[in-house]
């Protein structure tokens, strides 16, 4: 089982990095927003993945916390984002 948890984890990773690449090069800017929600997604699994193989339930808070302020930072931005549209 902690075979297939460590394949998810490099699988995790190596998506992050793809997704990294689509945030930084993206066209446009709801490209890089999307990325940097999907990013942020994949952190929050990979975590948990962590805090189940080395059994600490600690983490599962740090999970909830990053969760909590990966949404919030995506409706910030998305709200400044539908504002400059509304300006234009």
């Amino acid at each position: 089982m902690e075979k297939i948890l460590i394949t998810a984890i490099i699988a995790l990773s190596i998506s992050i990095f793809i997704c990294f690449i689509r945030a930084v090069k993206g066209p446009e800017f709801a490209d890089r927003l999307i990325a940097i929600n999907v990013i942020g997604t994949k952190t929050i699994v990979l975590i948990s993945i962590v805090s189940f193989i080395i059994k600490e339930s600690y983490f599962i808070d740090i999970v909830l916390v990053y969760a909590l302020v990966s949404f919030l930072g995506s409706t910030i931005i998305s709200k400044v984002l539908i504002e400059e549209n509304q300006n234009d």
